[in-house]
């Protein structure tokens, strides 16, 4: 691995974690672990707009989050294997070409085959 995977990586895992605090840090309909913070229901442990900046945080991380992932699909993806067509493919080297694959016209019959064994 490259040192970009490694930055990758960390930055996927931290933006997760990040996301995470942040999402159990805000004020649900009933209170959530915000409220176990700032007291009884409509207070919050940072003030009164909180609300608005973790919800920005919020859909902030988000993106960070299908960005990153998006482009760790890039790096960590090997590109698919190259597809090799029958003309690339050489024939071996004890085989004459004659020999490895028929010619037009003439049928797998033709072609002489060496007896087991010898």
């Amino acid at each position: 691995m490259t040192l970009i995977h490694y930055i990758i990586a960390f930055l996927f895992v931290v933006i997760c974690i990040l996301l995470m605090i942040v999402i159990l840090l805000q004020k649900g309909r009933g209170g959530g672990l915000s409220g176990a913070f700032g007291g009884v229901g409509g207070h919050s442990a940072f003030g009164a707009k909180t609300g608005d900046v973790f919800t920005w945080v919020t859909v902030a991380l988000t993106f960070l989050f299908v960005l990153v992932s998006i482009i760790g699909v890039f790096w960590f993806v090997p590109p698919p294997a190259a597809v090799t067509t029958p003309a690339q493919v050489a024939p071996p080297s004890d085989a004459q070409p004659s020999e490895a694959v028929p010619e037009r016209g003439e049928s797998a019959s033709d072609i002489p085959v060496a007896p087991v064994g010898e």
